[in-house]
């Protein structure tokens, strides 16, 4: 053929690419495209007029060019030498004849024709005439509703006799097998809607054309075939697609007639050559379409489900299954044809549909074939271009026809049991094994196609192909992506720039794949982590710097050298010539040269690259997921097709990548999915990596392992046969450690192996394969006590599977079990150098049967089993073993040894993929035709954007490292702009999701990254860096947080970076944190910046674009765009850059406060924020003005103070509401820098600052009166008299302006608390003038308008339950509490003893003058909250700690407490209506006084107390009476001594412990309470404890005489004695008469004083004599002083009194009387007064009663004349004797 011939052809080519349709008078073919295009099928002829007609016949057509052109064929044919023999003649008359007549007969016509085509002379007429017949009208007009369906009987014929015409003749002239593949064409291509052929007559015709291509030696020929072909497959599935339109919802036949399928059974072929093989050697032609576990069935299986593994002599793949039927396991060559069933009526839609099923088949089992010679994979190979051709077909057929193959209508019935089984699940199964032994091809171009296959199922298909996907993903591509020869680049390439590209790039898929294999407990893969992993050890990995020449190429354009993808959607020309030539055509020269090392660097960065970018889309599309939230199914269904990077990456605007994702379709429908909750898959997950980790466990520490495995559930008990069950159904369990675990010698371990053993099923399997499957499950461990036990068990159960087995005992199979072991390890041994032959295999088992042989052909045949086929692990199965690579000398190179070796290597490898996945579909077939289940695994379709954040959980570290590295690394632009984009989409879903340790990580790499801190080795990735950051920060602010920190760090040192840049020298500054210098700091201009901190000029440059600059200023103006939380977490981070800025610049002259600045800058920016936000930022922002005011360095501090001030008077320009406070907290820091720094002329410029915000702001002041009191309370505090004397005056000025202000607003408090510290500092003048201005504010606040007390306003009486707590609105407690209040502390705390009296004196004053003015209840809360405080220290000594010095507290005591307690008791006489329901109060206050350690404040109290009742005695109620009686009565119990009857009091101490017994008692005594101790009889108390115990009596002795003497003179008032009732004076009475008893008591006992004194208790002996002589010297004068009452009361008592009066005075007189004069004279001199008082009582007795009497007392009277009485006495007794006679004479 010349060259115009070839150009003509491909031209021809060309055209039938660009339009299928195909000019009848060219190939006689119509369009597959639009089959109604035709008129025949536009304008059918009419029912009726074809009624009559016969099916071999037409009507009369008159003369028409189709019989002109047929008329004229035969002509020719019957020129020829052979057309003139006989029978071609006569048949050629008759065809003359037939079109001549009226009714021309095509079969009479076809005839010579048929002939024709066998004898060379006519064989190119006649395949020409064929095509003309096939298009001409004779044939169009055929009638087609026909009985016997002649047309299609005809067109198979004819179809046959055109294929015969290639497969008889083996050459043929180039332009005959083109006029075959027109005539084909014509035939297939036949504007029909159903066709002219099918089934085996349709592969019959496509077999020849394929042929055609595979085997022509004409390149133009070749070419067309290829067309062909592609529009033979076309044609097949549109019109299957036309017979089930989309918008059809019914599967129901459409209304054409039934086939007869009788009439197309295929004839028989015959072969005469190789290029005549017939489809039935590559394409099997069954009519049927039965999945492919039936052609299964017959195949030898495992007892545990998995298939047999293929042998070396027989390879199982799809040829192997080419002889048999596939639905009823008919072999191939039976007679009957399955699909032609006889008289078996189909629809067109099934006829079509099983066309459609065996054409892709026949597709699938192409490229199945296995290419053993090397000659076969060479790309040139016929065989290998017909793989690749197939290929290329399936590819059409699935971009084209998806929606064919995946409609449910489209249905095959099975020709045995008439089971409907879907189009898409018959051709699935034929799909992925053709995928399972192609794609892991290492050559280019088998493994591009292979990707775009799959790639194709990945984006439409996943739904239905759940499990074959994550087969195929898990065992080829993924370990291909994980191969680390640098020869698998190109594969790595092409897998990433096709599956994973389109995969990474559609967001739903890539959430799907996570959703049904890493979320999924059946599948221990995770393959999303997985693919995660393997893209970032190949992003991160390290590359070695590459040749020069590698330098200036870019990973794009060294991607477009390598692969040049087609865009076309039909195949590309695939003849000889047009295939790329092999990558090493020169390989002599690419080896001594530098291109071979170019090439190989270009590709290692390609496929960098290209991980780098997929890692992006995958971030890109969890962006996309993410943002768009949950949205309902149908929603996802009709976004899924937008592009992912069609919308810009969130959050860098700039650095999204300007390419768009393809469209994504999928025919999915999402109306009827499963739900994906993400809380469930969470779980599932969850449980997954659980069992996961127990795995781990096992593999490692097998016993741990399976404890972990029970403590979770997977394993259900601790029973064997529940553990047996999950070590050997478990995948993933290392089969070494199942082998060790279950070899243990333990009890518990063997019976778990026995469980494992007895879960196998070995019935009626033989003996060799039993021993197989049993060893597979796990690995036989080396001990031979482990072997022994696992042999005995196995023998035991394969003996007990298989009674009528050859061995008579289970001995026989345990010593055959060993010996097949070992004869499998003599057979494999590397080592092993000589064999075992199969005599010695035989003389080693004699005699085992129980003394007896095995028969020699069994053991013969055992023998050949084993070395025909290794026992070994079933992952061993599928690895080959490797030669040993060639060594690396020059002949080896120049012989190219090392690239057969290489490619050797691939083989193999490829090899075994193929063969383990091929296993793995053919088990998942078997599995699911056991279960019945075509497709059980249930698919999860996405739908909810939550799935984003555990997605990127399992991911992000492998995105970290994948990331960092190459950006660490490179400088190339697109690798930079990768790894940004890439950084700034994780950082996006990590605050998306709020993922804070993600978050963090990736923000703190990136912000390492801007490379700010090592200014002159910055380079413009690290400004791009800084762009990125910056861009975050703009996007991503309200998600943050604390990665605020970390991007304000970088804009700070972006600052400092502009400075250096500038010229400014920071060199001294070493932080990493900078700033520019503001108000109070100034910048260093220099020349002479040092070169090491000095950026490049470029980089300087881009620094200072507006790109940057602006984007750092707009990240604080931006802040008011914030959310309030996230403005509190900009806040702080911003707060903390500041303050380690200033740490690390803080000790020079000028320090940075740049972001200082901003702090003000952002307040200033949110001013509008609601104060609820506020408040929540000034938390912060005020904590950190209160370190910078108090830093060491002025310039800090001043700078802070001032920009404080500048915000506080931006903050009272707004107008405060009531009850809001935020004026008192944005103050604050003013008082604290007021209290804790210790620089004076800070708190001078704190001062001066207030003072000026009074000045233009006091009229805006609310809740800020309080802090500004609180800074001149806290100035008061200082040292420096200048500062407390400025507070001062500022707050003496606004006492005096604003006092209206402050009652209005509430802080008339404030102003009372602040000038009390005032009056209480060291300073006199300052001091007084301060009292004077305390004193001066009562009657400022009582004439204020704005004081309700000015217009007589004083409250509501509160009721008895809130008097504890008033309100804090009542006018009372607003202004008179604060007041009164101040001059209580003064005068607790005052420092001057002047001022504490004048404010003393200034109490009482101002309550006596405006007491009359309170309430009742009010009175009460000054008692409780200001005067009785006065006296805590009487209660509790803990008070006493306010005194620096003993001197200042006595003198405290001594004057002002002294004062105090006599003027309150002033005040309640002054007030005692008002204040007697307080009495309880003061009287309380004034026993505590009274029982003290310290008896000058008890006389002090005592003193009070009688006072008390003297001024208000007629005052006093009988109930108040009643309670001064309790009073009197609990301080005689709390002073009585009665410790003194106490035995432990006496006991003797130990030498060592003798203490003098009355130390002397110098000084002033504390304030202490006297407390009742209760010792136990029989302690033994310690010296100091008996010497405090002794202080203790002593003092309530003391005190017992001081309170007789106080009742006694408070009875012996006139006024105190007729005020209190009767009852009370004897409940007095009874108080003396128990005082004296008492002391009586201690008198009379001789032995106790004796013991006392020795002890120590006092220098002499103890007595009482004094509280005995005076209780009961007032008792009797109480009584007779009643006794002479003349009042009704009393005088009704007079009986009861002298019933007292007699005993008690007889009792004293008969003391006295017995008294020694001689020796008592102390007691003498004690008593008379008090026996003379008695002797005078009596004689005051009325007549009556003193005549009753007086017998007896005659007596003991009449004996005190014989003692030397005293001139008392003696009075009394005349007095006695006098009314004696007196009453007896008269």
């Amino acid at each position: 053929m010349n060259g115009t011939e070839v150009e003509d052809k491909r031209d021809r080519l060309e055209i039938n690419r660009d339009n299928p349709q195909i000019d009848n008078n060219n190939l006689e073919s119509t369009s597959i495209d639009d089959p109604r295009s035709s008129p025949a099928a536009s304008s059918p002829p009419p029912a009726q007029k074809l009624a009559h007609q016969s099916n071999t016949s037409l009507t009369s057509l008159g003369v028409n060019p189709s019989t002109m052109l047929l008329s004229s064929s035969l002509d020719t044919l019957a020129n020829t030498r052979d057309g003139k023999k006989s029978p071609l003649n006569d048949a050629i008359n008759k065809a003359k004849d037939s079109i001549a007549s009226e009714e021309p007969d095509l079969l009479t016509i076809f005839e010579p024709l048929r002939l024709g085509c066998y004898h060379k002379s006519t064989l190119a007429t006649s395949v020409d005439a064929i095509s003309k017949l096939v298009g001409s009208s004779l044939f169009r007009n055929v009638d087609l509703q026909g009985q016997n369906n002649s047309k299609s009987s005809l067109a198979d014929k004819i179809t046959m006799t055109v294929c015969d015409c290639y497969s008889n003749n083996s050459s043929l002239d180039d332009q005959i097998i083109l006029q075959i593949v027109k005539a084909l064409l014509a035939i297939v291509l036949y504007n029909n809607p159903t066709g002219l052929i099918h089934h085996s007559t349709l592969l019959s015709a496509i077999r020849t054309v394929h042929d055609i291509f595979k085997y022509s030696k004409d390149q133009g020929n070749q070419m067309i075939a290829q067309a062909g072909l592609t529009q033979m497959v076309n044609a097949v599935f549109s019109r299957l697609r036309t017979a089930y339109p989309a918008h059809s919802q019914s599967s129901s036949t459409r209304g054409t007639p039934s086939i007869n399928t009788q009439a197309m059974a295929e004839p028989t072929l015959s072969i005469q050559d190789e290029h005549s093989k017939s489809l039935e050697e590559e394409v099997t032609h069954e009519d049927t379409h039965e999945s492919l576990d039936d052609e299964l069935a017959e195949q030898e299986v495992d007892e545990d489900g998995k298939p047999s593994l293929p042998t070396e002599t027989e390879q199982m793949t799809l040829s192997t299954f080419e002889g048999r039927r596939s639905f009823d396991a008919t072999p191939a060559n039976q007679s009957t044809d399955p699909l032609n069933a006889p008289d078996e009526e189909i629809s067109d839609e099934e006829l079509l549909t099983k066309d459609a099923f065996l054409v892709f088949r026949a597709l699938c089992k192409l490229n199945m074939k296995s290419l053993h010679k090397d000659s076969e994979k060479e790309i040139h190979s016929p065989e290998f271009r017909s793989r690749l051709l197939s290929l290329h077909l399936i590819k059409t057929i699935l971009n084209t026809h998806i929606s064919v193959l995946l409609d449910k209508r489209i249905i095959l019935h099975s020709s045995s049991n008439n089971e409907p089984t879907q189009l898409f699940d018959a051709v699935k199964q034929y799909l992925c094994l053709s995928l399972s032994r192609n794609a892991p091809s290492a050559i280019p171009q088998l493994f591009e196609l292979c990707c775009q296959i799959f790639s194709r199922v990945l984006e439409s298909m996943r739904m239905r192909m759940k499990r074959e996907i994550e087969v195929i993903l898990r065992e080829i591509f993924l370990p291909i992506l994980e191969l680390k020869e640098n020869s698998s680049n190109k594969q790595k390439t092409i897998l990433c720039s096709t599956i994973l590209k389109k995969l990474c790039q559609n967001p739903q898929a890539i959430v799907e794949l996570y959703l049904n294999y890493d979320c999924d407990k059946n599948s221990l893969e995770n393959i999303y982590e997985h693919l995660m992993n393997a893209l970032s050890k190949i992003a991160s990995a390290h590359l070695p710097p590459g040749p020069k020449e590698a330098s200036g190429t870019s990973t794009t354009e060294a991607l477009t050298s390598f692969f040049r993808p087609s865009k076309n959607e039909l195949p590309p020309s695939l003849n000889t010539d047009s295939l790329m030539p092999a990558p090493d055509a020169n390989l002599l020269a690419a080896t001594f040269s530098n291109q071979a090392a170019v090439q190989a660097h270009i590709l290692d960065v390609a496929v960098k690259r290209q991980a780098l970018d997929l890692i992006r889309s995958v971030l890109a599309s969890l962006v996309s997921w993410a943002e768009r939230g949950a949205l309902p199914v149908a929603t996802v269904a009709e976004e899924n097709h937008q592009s992912v990077e069609g919308s810009p990456v969130v959050g860098v605007a700039e650095y999204s990548s300007g390419h768009s994702t393809p469209e994504i379709s999928n025919a999915f429908d999402f109306s009827n999915v499963n739900s994906d909750d993400p809380t469930q898959f969470e779980s599932a997950k969850a449980r997954k990596n659980i069992l996961i980790e127990g795995i781990k466990r096992f593999n490692y520490k097998p016993k741990r392992g399976v404890a972990f495995l029970l403590e979770h559930g997977f394993i259900k008990s601790s029973e064997p046969k529940d553990i047996a069950r999950f070590l050997l159904t478990t995948d993933g369990l290392n089969k070494a450690q199942i082998g060790e675990y279950l070899g243990e010698g333990e009890e518990e371990n063997i019976a778990i192996m026995h469980a494992f053993v007895d879960a196998m099923n070995f019935n009626e399997m033989s003996f060799v394969t039993a021993l197989r499957a049993f060893l597979q499950a796990f690995r036989l461990p080396g001990e031979s006590q482990k072997i022994d036990r696992y042999m005995l068990k196995f023998a035991e159960r394969y003996v007990q599977h298989n009674p009528s087995t050859l061995f008579a005992n289970a001995d026989t199979a345990y010593v055959m079990a060993y010996s097949v072991i070992l004869l499998n390890t003599d057979a494999y041994n590397p080592q092993n150098k000589r064999r075992m032959t199969k005599e010695e295999f035989i003389k080693n088992n004699r005699g085992i049967n129980d003394g007896s042989d095995l028969p020699e052909d069994y053991l013969i045949g055992v023998y050949d089993d084993i070395h025909s086929d290794e026992i070994r692990m079933k992952d061993e199965m599928y690895l080959q073993n490797a030669p040993p690579p060639p060594n690396s000398n020059i002949v080896n190179v120049l012989s190219g040894a090392d690239r057969n070796y290489q490619k050797q290597q691939n083989n193999i490898r490829s090899e075994g993929m193929a063969n383990k996945t091929e296993a793995l579909f053919k088990s998942m077939l078997r599995a699911q035709r056991r279960s019945g289940m075509k497709n059980s695994e249930t698919y999860f379709s996405a739908s909810h954007y939550e799935h984003v954040k555990p997605m990127f959980e399992v991911a992000w570290m492998a995105i970290l490292s994948a990331m960092s590295g190459p950006l660490q690394e490179s400088d190339d632009n697109e690798i930079v702009l990768l790894c940004l984009q890439g950084f700034a989409n994780a950082i996006k879903i990590s605050c998306l999701f709020d993922l804070e340790l993600e978050r963090n990580a990736f923000v703190t790499m990136l912000a390492k990254f801007t490379h700010l801190n090592n200014l002159a080795e910055m380079k413009p990735k690290h400004v791009d860096a800084v762009k990125v950051i910056l861009e975050v920060a703009m996007h991503e602010g309200n998600y943050l947080k604390g990665s605020w920190k970390e991007i304000l760090g970088c804009v700070s040192q972006l600052e400092r970076f502009h400075l250096i840049s500038n010229g400014v020298d920071l060199s001294s500054e070493t932080g990493n944190i900078g700033g520019r210098q503001r108000s109070g700091s100034t910048t260093r201009k220099s020349s002479t910046v040092p070169r090491h901190l000095v950026p490049d000029e470029s980089i300087a440059a881009d620094g200072r674009a507006l790109q940057v600059t602006g984007r750092g200023d707009m990240v604080f103006s931006a802040t008011q765009m914030l959310t309030g939380d996230a403005m509190v977490d900009f806040s702080q981070a911003l707060a903390e850059v500041s303050w380690a800025e200033i740490q690390q610049s803080g000790k020079q002259q000028h320090p940075r406060l740049f972001s200082l600045q901003k702090l003000v800058d952002i307040c200033y920016y949110n001013m509008n924020r609601i104060r609820l936000e506020w408040s929540k930022i000034w938390l912060i922002l005020g904590d950190h003005f209160n370190k910078v005011c108090c830093h060491p360095n002025p310039s800090v501090s001043f700078f802070a103070i001032d920009a404080l001030r500048q915000l506080a008077m931006r903050f009272l320009e707004k107008e405060e509401l009531a009850h809001f406070k935020f004026q008192k907290d944005f103050l604050k820091p003013f008082e604290h820098t007021m209290i804790h720094n210790p620089n004076l002329d800070a708190k001078d410029i704190v001062l001066r600052c207030l003072q000026q915000m009074l000045q233009a702001r006091s009229v805006n002041i609310r809740s800020g009166w309080r802090t500004l009191f609180a800074v001149f309370s806290a100035a008061a505090k200082s040292s420096n008299e200048r500062i407390v004397s400025h507070a001062f005056d500022i707050v003496n000025s606004i006492e005096k302006e604003h006092l209206g202000y402050l009652i209005k607003y509430g802080s008339f408090s404030d102003l009372a608390v602040c000038i009390t510290d005032f009056c209480k500092v060291p300073y006199q003048r300052v001091s007084l003038q301060a009292m004077e201005l305390l004193r001066s504010s009562i009657n400022s606040m009582l004439v204020a308008p704005e004081c309700p007390l000015s217009r007589g306003e004083v409250g509501v009486v509160q009721s008895q339950d809130n008097q504890q707590q008033p309100p804090v609105d009542d006018p009372m407690v607003r202004f008179w509490f604060p007041i009164l209040f101040s001059f209580y502390d003064i005068i607790m705390n005052g420092e001057d003893l002047e001022v504490r009296n004048i404010a003393l004196d200034s109490l009482f004053a101002t309550l006596k003058i405006h007491g009359s003015s309170f309430r009742v209840d009010f009175w009460d809360t000054v008692c409780q909250k200001v005067l009785f405080p006065i006296f805590s220290v009487l209660k509790s000594p803990v008070d006493l700690s306010r005194f620096n010095t003993h001197e200042d507290m006595t003198v405290w005591l001594s004057t002002t407490m002294v004062q105090a307690l006599r003027n309150l008791v002033d005040l309640y006489s002054h007030y005692f209506e008002i204040l007697e329901s307080k009495l309880e109060g003061l009287l309380e206050l004034l026993r505590a006084c009274i029982c003290q350690e310290n008896d000058t404040l008890a006389r002090i109290g005592s003193s009070c107390l009688q006072s008390l009742i003297e001024s208000n005695a007629e005052k006093i109620s009988d109930e108040r009476w009643e309670t001064l009686t309790s009073v009197f009565t609990t301080l005689f119990q709390n002073t009585l001594a009665s410790e003194l009857f106490n035995e432990s009091l006496r006991q003797d101490l130990d030498s060592a412990e003798q203490t003098p017994a009355d130390p002397s008692q110098s000084g002033f005594v504390l304030p202490l309470p006297l407390t009742s101790t209760t010792i136990e009889e029989g302690t033994v108390l310690r010296s100091n404890e008996r010497r405090t115990l002794f202080k203790q009596i002593i003092t309530k002795c003391v005190l017992q005489l001081l309170l007789i003497d106080a009742v006694r003179e408070l009875l012996f008032n006139d006024k105190v004695y007729l005020a209190i009732p009767p009852q009370q004076l004897l409940r007095f009475v009874h108080l003396l008469d128990e005082s004296y008893r008492f002391a009586n008591a201690f008198n009379n006992n001789q032995d106790l004083r004796m013991g006392l004194w020795k002890v120590g208790f006092m220098k002499q002996l103890p007595n009482l004599l004094k509280q005995e002589s005076s209780s009961a010297s007032t008792l009797i004068t109480l009584l007779i002083k009643m006794y002479k009452d003349t009042r009704q009361q009393h005088v009704d008592r007079r009986e009861d009194i002298s019933e007292a009066l007699i005993p008690f005075g007889l009792s004293v007189i008969d003391g006295f009387n017995e008294l020694d004069f001689e020796t008592k004279h102390r007691n003498i001199a004690a008593w008379t007064p008090v026996v003379a008082e008695i002797i005078s009582g009596v004689c005051f007795f009325e007549d009556e009663d003193f005549e009753k009497y007086l017998s007896t007392v005659y007596k003991p009277i009449t004996d005190i004349l014989t003692k030397d009485m005293g001139s008392e006495v003696r009075e009394s007794l005349c007095k006695f004797f006098t009314r004696v006679g007196k009453m007896k004479v008269n």
